[in-house]
Formats: structure tokens, sequence, C-alpha cells
């Protein structure tokens, strides 16, 4: 990875953030020392990427699990792409509440739900999607539950991964959620 003007690079030349970051996916100042990053574009089989996944959640690493679920999301089988975009969103979401981000966090949680109740017909490799729909719907209740009225970490509407996020919630402002304690089961549901 190499900078050529304002953008990190790959050796093809392709725009590739090389920045270091943390265990929840923000980036950090150039130099300093973050967590190792999911490779990309790895192609794993199925069952390699649900224990991948939940190593990095049970790690609190969710941001690291949605790109191992992007990764089958954009690999695999065009049929079971609802699947995994459905766990990306869930491992999201998870990010977005352990940043403090409650609101987006609750919205990616239940689109994620949602996106796992409608896939109904396809393999699911060992876990079950109703239950983790139940979980992300349960876990987006308890955070809209604890969190303030009003747009929280991100007042820019944006929902992504790298949306800006408060690191630490203000004065009355719930503690952003446990990654690692609110960890789903991918296998045997949530």
């Amino acid at each position: 990875m190499e900078r050529r003007g304002e953008r990190d690079r790959d050796g093809a030349g392709r725009a590739r953030n090389a920045r270091p970051r943390d265990g929840l996916g923000r980036p950090l100042p150039y130099g300093a020392e973050g967590v190792e990053r999911q490779p990309e574009g790895v192609v794993r089989a199925p069952a390699e990427t649900v224990r991948e996944a939940q190593r990095l959640l049970d790690a609190g690493r969710p941001f690291h699990a949605h790109e191992v679920f992007e990764d089958a999301w954009k690999s695999r089988p065009a049929a079971e792409a609802p699947l995994w975009r459905a766990l990306a969103q869930l491992a999201v979401g998870l990010t977005h509440a352990a940043r403090g981000n409650r609101t987006g966090g609750a919205r990616l949680l239940r689109r994620g739900a949602q996106g796992l109740t409608e896939y109904a017909d396809g393999p699911a490799y060992g876990m079950d999607p109703g239950a983790l729909a139940s979980w992300g719907r349960a876990l987006a209740d308890r955070i809209e539950a604890a969190a303030p009225p009003g747009p929280d970490a991100d007042s820019t509407g944006s929902t992504g991964p790298d949306a800006p996020t408060t690191d630490s919630p203000g004065p009355g402002s719930p503690a952003p959620v446990d990654a690692a304690a609110e960890a789903p089961r991918l296998a045997g549901g949530g």
C-alpha cells in the first residue's frame, strides 16, 4: 500500500484506505498502532465465514466481522447475497452501538433483522436466521429504550461503517454497548 497524492492506493492504483483502525474499525492517525485489519476479497467456505465472523464478534470486533460477511456477500452465489448482507448489517449495527451511535446502530440492527426475516428459502449454514433476526430486534429495542431522544453520534444521517461517531457518551447519555458482551451466537441462532 502506498500513498499517491491525497489517497492511499494499492499496487494496481485502486483507492484503499491504509490507515490503522481500532477494534471497532475507527480510523486512527497514520503511524498509530491499530489492530490487524481483515484482508479484503477473501473467498471462504460458508462454514469458515461463520467461524471467522464469530471469532471476531466474540473478540468485540464487529466491524471486522462485517468485513468477513461482506466478502461472502460478494463471493457467494447471488441467491445467498441477502443472507450475508443482512449479517453484515447486524455486525455494522453492533459496531455503531458500540461506538456510541445508538440511533444508527438500532436502525442497522433492524435492517439486518428484516433482511434475515425475508431470507427464508436459502441455505443458512448452521445458522438460524429467525433467531438472529430476533436477537437484532431485541438489541435494537434495548438500545432505543436506553437512548435519549434526538440524533446520536452521527448528525449527518450517514450509517456506513465509517460514519462519524462519538467516542464517549455525553453527560446523561447511556454508555456505548459492549460489543463482545452483546455478540450473537451465529451457529445455532442468536
